[in-house]
């Protein structure tokens, strides 16, 4: 479930006065007091609090639209909703698309309508992980939509193009959320520390503690806050006012994982992982990848080192490989971390259990080779553009053999520039699946340049 930016608890439907910052009281959890009341708090997404973008039209113009936010986690769906509760003086309902059916949806949109004819207020209808809602629940809330009885703000993590039906994305206006950069996640933190809603000053973290809770954190407010808090109360229980990093692992039971993600362990890391994928040792492949992945590794570089590999380590030995690490690479977009993590260990294995050829790189290495070397000779007459008027006077398209009419498929005739006539780039090895189109290959080739089947 994705909890948004400091999301208050609670399931069900729950309406509210106007917010969801009454629950800071000194024993609610650090996340929910350090919840942002405006738009000017809220940490990141500096796209979508620009002045005269559609989310602040709606704060401070109080202009009523209905929003679709889409996002990972922890990047400020659900605090979104709180503050264009709050900032236009609106009645709150959170409707969880996890336990509210039809029923539920209906009963509070009745009752915002309710409301906006009695009194004349507005509702903000917050629905989170609206894509777990069905096509009759989805339904359910287009009256609502569409008579503007509510401010909807319906909350997804997956693509609502193919989540959210037409008619509901057509009405609402979508905002893409960014995940939090570091530099975010350290400004949570730091505000947290110093804000007396937070820890008023009364614990300091030290740097490195301070970066493995940034490091943890994954781009998500929510888990660094309760991540802090879980360091503070340690420190705290120990009588110290300081976290250093030692009192940071035990607090989050996990170990700091020392990996520079601009400096020689990226590096270091990355090429032993990928030397162990070469050279067909998954094992230490995964313990690479598992390190890549707790150091908070980006996943789509990881994801792009594989389909580079893929081609370049593994090729035609193995023609499903690139599918794979392509599909890998699709579904890091699609699903995010930490899920992902499956698919990217899934590619490597694959990858490292396949057999292997260097046979595309080399070929294409070889052909560069002789393109930067000047051997760039004119196109042959027989295989140039004949479409075009005059094109036949040129000589262009004569004598050309069209291989379908030929036997096998294959006609006997030049392609490539005198130059390279009888350059031989690619060279199959017998590995894996190259071994059959390396003996195919060479049969065409001796096919092609006339030299006997």
């Amino acid at each position: 479930m994705d909890e948004g930016l400091f999301d208050a608890p609670g399931s069900g439907s729950r309406a509210s006065g106007g917010s969801l910052t009454g629950n800071t009281h000194a024993s609610a959890p650090l996340a929910v007091r350090m919840r942002p009341r405006t738009l000017d708090e809220l940490v990141g997404q500096a796209q979508l609090r620009a002045p005269g973008s559609p989310l602040r039209r709606l704060v401070e113009g109080d202009q009523p639209m209905s929003l679709l936010l889409w996002g990972p986690p922890g990047t400020g769906k659900t605090t979104i909703a709180a503050i264009v509760s709050q900032q236009t003086d609106r009645r709150f309902v959170e409707v969880s698309a996890v336990s509210a059916g039809v029923k539920e949806v209906r009963a509070a949109i009745d009752a915002a309508r309710a409301e906006l004819v009695g009194s004349g207020r507005e509702t903000v209808l917050f629905v989170d992980e609206v894509h777990r809602f069905s096509k009759a629940q989805q339904d359910a809330l287009l009256p609502g939509v569409e008579n503007r009885w509510v401010t909807l703000i319906a909350a997804t993590t997956e693509n609502p193009f193919f989540s959210v039906i037409s008619p509901l994305l057509s009405r609402s206006l979508l905002l893409r959320l960014q995940s939090l950069t570091d530099d975010d996640i350290r400004a949570v933190l730091a505000q947290a520390l110093a804000d007396e809603r937070g820890l008023g000053g009364r614990v300091t973290v030290e740097d490195e503690a301070l970066e493995h809770l940034v490091r943890l954190a994954g781009g998500d407010a929510r888990r660094s806050l309760t991540y802090l808090e879980a360091a503070a109360g340690a420190a705290t229980s120990q009588g110290s006012d300081t976290v250093d990093l030692a009192t940071a692992e035990t607090a989050v039971d996990q170990a700091a994982v020392r990996y520079d993600r601009q400096g020689d362990q990226h590096y270091d890391v990355t090429s032993a992982f990928i030397k162990s994928v070469r050279g067909s040792d998954a094992d230490a492949a995964l313990h690479y990848l598992a390190r890549m992945i707790e150091a908070g590794e980006d996943p789509r570089f990881i994801a792009r080192r594989l389909v580079i590999l893929a081609s370049e380590d593994v090729g035609l030995a193995d023609p499903t490989a690139l599918t794979t690490a392509v599909a890998a690479a699709q579904a890091v977009q699609l699903i995010g971390m930490p899920e992902a993590g499956l698919n990217l260990a899934h590619a490597t294995i694959a990858l490292a259990v396949a057999p292997k050829s260097n046979a595309v790189t080399l070929a294409i290495g070889a052909a560069t080779a002789d393109v930067k070397a000047g051997k760039i000779g004119p196109v042959p007459p027989h295989l140039r553009d004949a479409h075009y008027s005059g094109a036949k006077k040129l000589g262009h398209g004569a004598r050309y053999k069209y291989s379908h009419d030929e036997p096998f498929g294959i006609a006997e005739q030049q392609y490539a520039p005198d130059v390279v006539a009888d350059a031989e780039y690619y060279r199959p090895t017998t590995l894996g699946a190259e071994a059959a189109i390396k003996e195919r290959w060479e049969r065409v080739r001796r096919l092609i340049r006339g030299s006997g089947g």
